[in-house]
C-alpha cells in the first residue's frame, strides 16, 4: 500500500476504482476549527492545492466525478472537472459529519468544554459529537452514494469522490467491512490528498491512503 507518492497515468489494474479525494485547505483547517457541515470556502492555498492535485488525478482519466455540495468540496471538484470536461454530480450525502455545538470550536476549545465526550470518541465509543451524527450514521448516508455511482462505471472505470476527512474515513471503513471502533486507525487525510479503493474478488481493497504529496500535517475537519 502506498502512503505517499503521486498517481501515475494509465489503468494497469483491472476492476473499478474509487478515488476518495479530500477538499483543499480552508481557514478553519488552519485554525484547527471543527467545520462539520458549516460551509467554509477554500483559502487561496486551498485553491492552489486543488489545481495541483487535479492535474495529477486527470492523468487517471476518470469516468465520473461526484462531490459533497459544500463549497470547499465543490470548488475542489470543479478544478478536476475543468481539466477533464466531466460534469460534477453534487451529493448532499457526502457532506462532513454534522457535529452540533462542536462546529466552529477549535480543537482546544472542544477538549476544554467537552473533554469527556471527546475522550470517549477517541476511545472508539459511539458518540454524538456536539449532539450531532454518529460516525456510523455518516457511513450510512455516504457509502451508498459512493456505491451507487461506482455501479455505473465500466468494468475498469474510475470514480472520483470529493468529500471531507471524517466522511471519507467512515466511508472507507464501511466499504472495507471494518468494525466502527477501528475506523480511527485509518488515520486522516491531508488537504487535497486522496485514498484509492479497488474492486477485488472479495470486495473493496484499500490500494492507497493519503496519497498525492510528501507527508504533511493533517489539518482536519474531523479533530
Amino acid at each position: 500500500m502506498s502512503t505517499t507518492g503521486e498517481v501515475t497515468a494509465g489503468r494497469a489494474d483491472r476492476g473499478r476504482r474509487v478515488i476518495l479525494w479530500r477538499h483543499g485547505q480552508t481557514a478553519w483547517n488552519v485554525e484547527r476549527r471543527f467545520q462539520g457541515s458549516t460551509d467554509v470556502p477554500l483559502t487561496d492555498t486551498g485553491v492552489a492545492q486543488a489545481r495541483r492535485a487535479a492535474k495529477l488525478l486527470a492523468g487517471l482519466r476518470p469516468d465520473a466525478i461526484v462531490s459533497s455540495d459544500l463549497a470547499r468540496a465543490a470548488h475542489t471538484a470543479a478544478e478536476l472537472a475543468t481539466l477533464t470536461g466531466l460534469h460534477v454530480t453534487p451529493e448532499e450525502g457526502l457532506r462532513e459529519t454534522y457535529a452540533g455545538v462542536w462546529q466552529g470550536l477549535t480543537h482546544d476549545e472542544i477538549i476544554a468544554r467537552h473533554g469527556e465526550e471527546y475522550a470517549a470518541w477517541k476511545r472508539g465509543e459511539p458518540v454524538r459529537r456536539g449532539g450531532g451524527e454518529l460516525e456510523t450514521e455518516v457511513a450510512d448516508r455516504a457509502a451508498p452514494v459512493v456505491l451507487r455511482h461506482a455501479e455505473k462505471l465500466p468494468e475498469d472505470g474510475t470514480l472520483v469522490v470529493v468529500s471531507h476527512g471524517g466522511t471519507i474515513r467512515t466511508t472507507i471503513g464501511r466499504l472495507l467491512g471494518l468494525e466502527p471502533p477501528t475506523w480511527e486507525s485509518l488515520g486522516g487525510l491531508t488537504n487535497c490528498c486522496w485514498s484509492v479503493l479497488g474492486e477485488g474478488a472479495r470486495g473493496w481493497r484499500l490500494l492507497e491512503h493519503n496519497a498525492g504529496t510528501l507527508p504533511e500535517p493533517v489539518l482536519g475537519d474531523d479533530v
